[in-house]
């Protein structure tokens, strides 16, 4: 299982090759807000999401025998272009298996990394039969986008730069709000951040009618979604929390938080006007809930970007139905 020493590990093999996303802030979030507002916008990472952090992480932390006969990944786009430039860089081969209709820009974008790139049919193929052929025949190692230790620990080294970022700003207590779907980025942040900030709470923030997790842990047991696709936020779409994952987020996350589509489309002109910097729905529900629904949360807030590929036709939407 992930600990913080797996995480600290993590960032050690991350040096030099993930960036250290800064800590942003601006006076027209906070009095929307009615309390500090912090970005990290993990949209300024490689690849244009956290993605990154948990791909190297998984494959530098591979057998080099095994890494060198390459990997293979399901995603709908940002797990997917992590892991592409991430064995990229490795000089290994990368397979990633993409929905059709995943947003143009992710699909195209991991093919610009190097990786082959097999479509499939969420309505008539079989995601996982097709991932099992390929890798029995080529002897490729699956790179999980959130149930994977490594994985944890990587995305996890974003929360290190949190709570360091933090204390230099003399923040001791905040709550910390994180965009979720499987759970990987929030379990990792979680740890770093109960070993490193104790004083953080950390929720979780979804779609409407993607809450998985936010029912997940009111109730004590796993919930999966009604639907599996459907929404902009399509980055943070899946059908439940992990295996791995959900216990972790039971131990050390605070309640969920969910926003509409049309918040999150707010949030996203939002960012772009007061902060400059282009986010995409799924990976802005955390600025959303900071803004828009703030009434439990503290005095400080940080919240995660944690992608920004967005393609142009709803960036533009975005900015059109908000005009600053």
């Amino acid at each position: 299982m992930t600990d913080i020493a797996m995480i600290e590990a993590a960032r050690a093999r991350l040096d030099g090759h993930a960036r250290r996303t800064p800590l942003l802030s601006s006076p027209f979030l906070d009095k929307i807000a009615g309390r500090r507002i912090f970005v990290k916008p993990e949209c300024l990472q490689h690849t244009g999401s956290f993605k990154f952090r948990g791909a190297w992480s998984a494959i530098s932390g591979l057998a080099p025998e095994v890494r060198a006969k390459g990997v293979i990944a399901f995603s709908s786009g940002n797990h997917a272009q992590g892991v592409a430039l991430a064995a990229k860089l490795h000089g290994i081969p990368a397979v990633i298996i993409m929905p059709s209709d995943a947003p143009r820009i992710k699909i195209e974008n991991t093919r610009a990394y190097g990786a082959e790139v097999v479509l499939f049919d969420r309505a008539t193929d079989d995601r996982d039969a097709i991932g099992a052929r390929l890798s029995a025949e080529r002897d490729l190692t699956l790179v999980r986008p959130f149930d994977e230790p490594l994985v944890i620990a990587g995305q996890g080294t974003a929360g290190l730069e949190i709570a360091e970022q933090a204390a230099e700003l003399g923040i001791e207590k905040a709550d910390v709000l994180v965009p979720t779907g499987g759970g990987g980025f929030i379990s990792g942040v979680s740890l770093a951040l109960a070993a490193k900030a104790p004083g953080f709470i950390v929720h979780p923030c979804e779609p409407e009618g993607f809450d998985d997790v936010t029912r997940s842990l009111a109730s004590g047991t796993i919930e999966k979604n009604a639907r599996q696709s459907g929404s902009l936020c399509d980055a943070i779409i899946t059908p439940q929390p992990g295996n791995i994952t959900f216990p972790i987020m039971s131990k050390l996350c605070g309640a969920g938080l969910v926003v509409t589509e049309a918040e999150a489309l707010k949030a996203m002109a939002l960012a772009f006007s007061r902060l400059k910097i282009v986010v995409e729905p799924g990976g802005a529900v955390a600025l959303a809930a900071a803004l828009f629904h703030g009434e439990a949360l503290g005095d400080t807030v940080i919240a995660v970007c944690s992608g920004g590929n967005v393609d142009g036709d709803i960036f533009r939407m975005a900015l059109e139905r908000n005009p600053d």
